[in-house]
C-alpha cells in the first residue's frame, strides 16, 4: 500500500508541475484573448467607469509598491506588501482585472476573468513557491509559515526587509502595467464617448 501511495503522490506532483508549467506558458496569450473579448464587449457607464478605474488604480498602486521591493532571483522579498502577502503582484493584478471588468460593465467577462485567474495564476503561484523553497530554503519556510499565499494578513511579517526603491520598480518593468492601465482607461472613455 505504501508503494501505491508513493507512486500516486509522485504522479500527482508531476501532473501539478506539468499543469503549472503549461499555465505559466499560456497566461499571457490567454490574457490577450480575454483582453480582446473585453474590448469588443465592454459597455462602460460613467459611474462604473469611475468606480472600476479607482479599483484598478488601487491594484496598480499595489503592484508598483510591490515591484519596488522585489529583487527577482537575488533575495527573498519580505518588505512592503510582501510582509502581508507572498503574492502582492498577483493580488494587484486581480484588483486591476476586476476594476476593469467593473468599468466595462461586463459581468460574463468578470466570471471568465475569475475562472482564468484561478486556473492560471493559482498553479503559477504554487510553481513559484516551489522555486522559492528550493532557492531560499529555511528562510522561505519561515516566511511562508507566517505570511499567507494570496489574501493579506492583518499583521505584518516580523522580519520584513528591503525598502522601496524606484530603480527596482523600473528594473522590474512595472511601468508597463501603468501604461496598460492607462490604455485600458483611455479605451473605455473613448468607447463610452463614441457610443
Amino acid at each position: 500500500m505504501r508503494f501505491l501511495t508513493r507512486r500516486f503522490n509522485a504522479w500527482k506532483q508531476r501532473m501539478e508541475s506539468d499543469f503549472s508549467a503549461t499555465a505559466a506558458r499560456w497566461r499571457v496569450p490567454l490574457g490577450f484573448v480575454l483582453g480582446i473579448a473585453y474590448m469588443v464587449f465592454a459597455k462602460p457607464t460613467v459611474p462604473l467607469l469611475i468606480a472600476g478605474s479607482l479599483v484598478a488604480l488601487a491594484g496598480l498602486g499595489l503592484r508598483a509598491y510591490a515591484a519596488g521591493h522585489l529583487d527577482k532571483d537575488q533575495r527573498l522579498a519580505t518588505g512592503g506588501p510582501y510582509a502581508y502577502t507572498r503574492n502582492p503582484l498577483y493580488l494587484g493584478s486581480l484588483l486591476i482585472g476586476f476594476g476593469l471588468v467593473l468599468a466595462g460593465a461586463q459581468w460574463v467577462l468578470g466570471a471568465a476573468f475569475a475562472f482564468f485567474f484561478l486556473i492560471v495564476y493559482l498553479p503559477v503561484m504554487r510553481r513559484e513557491e516551489r522555486n522559492l523553497r528550493r532557492r531560499f530554503g529555511r528562510e522561505y519556510e519561515e516566511y511562508a509559515a507566517a505570511v499567507p499565499l494570496f489574501f493579506p494578513s492583518r499583521m505584518p511579517y516580523r522580519r520584513s526587509q528591503n525598502e522601496f526603491e524606484w530603480k527596482r520598480y523600473c528594473r522590474n518593468h512595472e511601468y508597463e502595467a501603468a501604461l496598460g492601465y492607462l490604455a485600458g482607461v483611455v479605451f473605455l472613455i473613448a468607447k463610452f464617448l463614441l457610443r
